[in-house]
């Protein structure tokens, strides 16, 4: 069954289609967030680490554009509807706390918000989202968004290709230890970051 599944994998990633269901799984994702882009992304660089195709290059550059493509969805959408989505959100929600992280980071850090929030569960569209929702210029939604695409790309395709190289024979243990890096990394970012809020919270109360 397994090699069955495979050969089915290495068929489909060797062909250009491929790089179409990318671009197109990338896009949705930056307005529909339940569309798995990272996953995605992350098993075709251990193909391209394994058997050379797809093009790891043609991976991140593809990955960047469709991701680009569809914050600027999301952005646009947040302009037109993003107070009403926001009124809508369930108090307390997991999805509200990360409109509200994202709302403290937009006023204190700016553009460079975009680059943070998409290495946060739920944070990318968040993102997105708010900053069409109040006004963010255009211009400068674009160059952050730029930056956070193509190091969102580099970063999953590079966990993949990680994995890809570590089991070679196997391409399918590689895709395993490829999203493991991936939630590995994400747990003990939000692991680091809900350490600082806490002691930021301690002085805080101190003072």
């Amino acid at each position: 069954m397994d090699n069955a599944i495979l050969n089915a994998i290495e068929e489909f990633v060797s062909t250009p289609w491929v790089y179409l269901a990318l671009f197109v799984v990338a896009k949705l994702d930056g307005f529909f967030p339940v569309v798995p882009s990272e996953t995605l992304v992350v098993t075709l660089g251990v193909f391209a680490a394994t058997d050379g195709a797809p093009n790891v290059g043609l991976i991140i550059l593809v990955a960047a554009l469709g991701a680009f493509t569809g914050d600027h969805i999301s952005y646009f959408i947040g302009r037109k509807s993003g107070a009403r989505i926001y009124s809508r959100l369930k108090p307390g929600s997991r999805t509200q706390r990360a409109y509200d992280q994202v709302g403290n980071l937009l006023e204190r850090r700016g553009g460079l918000m975009l680059i943070v929030a998409r290495y946060i569960p739920g944070g990318r569209t968040a993102a997105t989202l708010t900053t069409g929702a109040t006004g963010y210029p255009l211009r400068l939604f674009s160059r952050y968004d730029a930056i956070a695409a193509v190091s969102w790309a580099v970063y999953s395709a590079g966990i993949g290709y990680l994995g890809g190289h570590a089991f070679e024979d196997n391409p399918l243990r590689g895709v395993a230890l490829g999203l493991g890096l991936a939630l590995a990394i994400t747990v003990l970012h939000e692991g680091v970051r809900l350490l600082r809020h806490r002691i930021s919270a301690g002085r805080a109360s101190e003072d």
